[in-house]
């Protein structure tokens, strides 16, 4: 098909390989505080230091430089909280640069989009592909200035890249940017100071197999009780054997806390976090541990009892039950969600929606759900859509990474997998095809329901378009291959069809009916070639 990029192949979503849960820290007393808050800001010192010589380092850095900044770390605090923060120092300079390698990508695409449409004469017509020329004059001077500030942030992004430099800021950059805007979000300077210094504390530990209950830094029983190994300089605040510090307050994980005791109680590597959310003045307490990759099954596995097609959208998903021939089953189901509001809220929306989709495709007896492999990297530049400001704002809004994390892991859980499909043209040719042959009276199909068939169809391995029924017997080819689900590899899949009496979805109601076809005319000079016209010899008279 010409114009048609080439798809994809579907896949099965690899499954988690980790797991976290938190409790909180109740019943703390205040020297508990005390001796928390000052091994945090001990900590965190040492870890901004750190991440200040990994930085100098840049490309230069090795196994040797590494070994040395452990070695200065060690005898102002552990040998074990050493490793953490050098290895939560590689860690986060990693995320930079894949961060600082989107960057680039995203000015990329944002320069080819300047230059096209500069390369266009004004109000020059685009089309569904690329965008067109600018509408004026002066809009065209603006983005030819903006293409030379973003050739300028292209040009000092590539160098700092090559030179192994990144930007990284130690308690969010968006904290930091807050502290220029305090009127705005109604804190004072000490509350945001306050807040500034708990985000860069640093009290982790990471899980050694074969110790204790696998943490020896962080250490919590199968009682829940809770100690910390202190480091160096503050070994006199501890209460307990071998400058431990006992917390008064005792942990007791409520979500899959039986797989955390049997973790420990076999001292299996659990990793510990602890940390302070200023503005509810709670103290918390993050397990986690690394679990075997959920082995997923054959895609062909996947697709002997059907699929689930889920489409994503700002709002809501919508999905469809589909049978292993991609046959729709029964209606259509939209599962809605809510992203505004603050981040603990969105979240909760998301949650909800997929325990509600989950248990829906459990229902229908299917082990497999497909969704589209969704990235809006290169659709996230405002010089794709230009004035349509809502509609990045609306792309950008939908978590498209939270949300396959979400549903992978969620989705293990219940014994379903996840097959990931291209999602170039879902929405146009399951509008096409599917939306209205499927709309009655009593149905409203929507696109995005019609994008779910497609979705699901093309999990399965099917084609979006939709085959014709079998013929009657008494037509002569005997209804022969046109069957309404045919498999890639059917003899005569792709034979004769009849003319299409379908339209565009934007020319008639979802709900619309078939136009009629032309009849025969009622004159001689048009009557069709078949009819025989027979002259009668006889003279009829009154």
């Amino acid at each position: 098909m010409g114009g048609v990029r080439e798809l994809t192949a579907p896949f099965v979503a690899p499954g988690p390989c980790g797991m976290a849960v938190r409790d909180r820290l109740k019943h703390l007393t205040p020297q508990d505080e005390i001796v928390l808050r000052a091994v945090g800001e001990h900590q965190g010192r040492l870890a901004s230091r750190d991440l200040r010589a990994r930085c100098e380092d840049g490309l230069e850095h090795s196994a040797d430089t590494w070994a040395s900044r452990k070695r200065d770390l060690t005898p102002l605090s552990s040998s074990r909280i050493a490793g953490a923060i050098t290895k939560a120092t590689h860690d986060q300079w990693a995320l930079a640069r894949r961060c600082q390698a989107a960057h680039i990508r995203n000015l990329e695409a944002g320069i080819r989009t300047l230059r096209h449409r500069l390369s266009l004469p004004i109000s020059a017509r685009g089309s569904k592909r690329a965008a067109g020329g600018y509408r004026s004059k002066g809009e065209w001077f603006h983005k030819s200035r903006r293409l030379a500030a973003l050739e300028a942030r292209h040009a000092a992004a590539v160098r700092d890249r090559q030179a192994g430099r990144v930007r990284v800021v130690r308690g969010g950059k968006r904290l930091l940017n807050t502290r220029h805007h305090l009127t705005q979000a109604q804190l004072t300077e000490e509350q945001w100071r306050e807040r500034w210094e708990a985000e860069r504390w640093f009290i982790a530990a990471d899980g050694e197999s074969g110790k204790r209950f696998g943490n020896e830094t962080i250490r919590v029983t199968p009682d829940g009780e809770v100690s910390i190994k202190l480091p160096a300089p503050l070994a006199h605040l501890a209460n307990a054997k071998h400058g431990r510090y006992t917390l008064n307050s005792t942990a007791a994980f409520a979500h899959r806390g039986q797989e955390w005791a049997d973790r420990i109680e076999a001292n299996r590597a659990v990793a510990y976090r602890i940390h302070l959310d200023v503005e509810r003045g709670r103290w918390y307490l993050t397990a986690s541990w690394q679990r075997p990759v959920v082995q997923t099954i054959p895609l062909e596995a996947a697709r002997a009892r059907g699929m689930v097609g889920v489409d994503t959208n700002a709002d809501h998903f919508a999905a469809y039950h589909l049978d292993p021939h991609g046959n729709p089953i029964g209606e259509p189901r939209r599962f809605f969600y809510d992203l505004s509001g603050t981040t603990a809220h969105r979240d909760a929306q998301i949650r909800h929606a997929l325990t509600r989709l989950i248990n829906w495709a459990k229902r229908c007896g299917v082990t497999a759900i497909g969704i589209e492999d969704l990235d809006f990297t290169t659709e996230k530049t405002r010089e794709k859509y230009g004035r349509k400001k809502r509609f990045r704002q609306l792309i950008s809004g939908i978590p498209t990474g939270k949300l396959k994390a979400r549903l992978v892991s969620m989705a293990a859980e219940q014994g379903l997998s996840i097959v990931a499909v291209d999602p170039a043209y879902t929405s146009l040719w399951g509008a096409q095809h599917w939306q209205k042959p499927l709309a009655t009276p009593k149905r409203k199909m929507s696109r995005h329901d019609a994008a779910g068939i497609a979705i699901g169809r093309r999990a399965l391995g099917h084609p979006i378009r939709r085959r014709t029924a079998p013929p009657p017997h008494d037509r002569r080819d005997r209804a022969r291959h046109r069957t309404a689900q045919a498999r890639p590899g059917t003899r005569g899949r792709d034979g004769t069809r009849p003319p299409a009496t379908d339209h565009a979805p934007r020319d008639v109601p979802p709900n619309g009916t078939r136009k009629r076809q032309p009849s025969a005319s009622n004159t001689v000079r048009d009557a069709p070639s078949t009819h025989r016209w027979v002259q009668d010899p006889l003279m009829h008279t009154g």
